[in-house]
C-alpha cells in the first residue's frame, strides 16, 4: 500500500512529504511514469503514486564500487 507521511520542514518552511510503499515495492509516478524507491515531494505537489510489483533490492556496494566512484571524483 502507498503511504504517504510527513518528512521534515525545510529550511525556508516548505513541508515536505515521502512517499513509498508499505511493502516494500517501488512506486510509480502516474503523470511521469517514473519508479522510485521513495520520492520526497513539497507539501501539495501534483504528484500522484501508485505501487509496482517490482520488489526495492538492497545494493550491497563492494570495494570495488567504492573505487570506482572515487575515481569518478578525481579520487585516487
Amino acid at each position: 500500500m502507498i503511504k504517504k507521511e510527513f518528512y521534515k520542514t525545510r529550511k525556508d518552511g516548505v513541508n515536505l512529504y515521502k512517499t513509498y510503499s508499505d511493502e516494500g515495492y517501488r512506486i510509480k509516478q502516474i503523470e511521469t511514469s517514473n519508479v522510485y524507491d521513495e520520492a520526497i515531494d513539497i507539501e501539495d505537489a501534483p504528484y500522484t503514486y501508485e505501487e509496482t510489483d517490482i520488489p526495492i533490492e538492497e545494493e550491497n556496494a563492494t570495494e570495488q564500487d567504492y573505487l570506482k566512484a572515487l575515481a569518478k571524483l578525481g579520487v585516487e
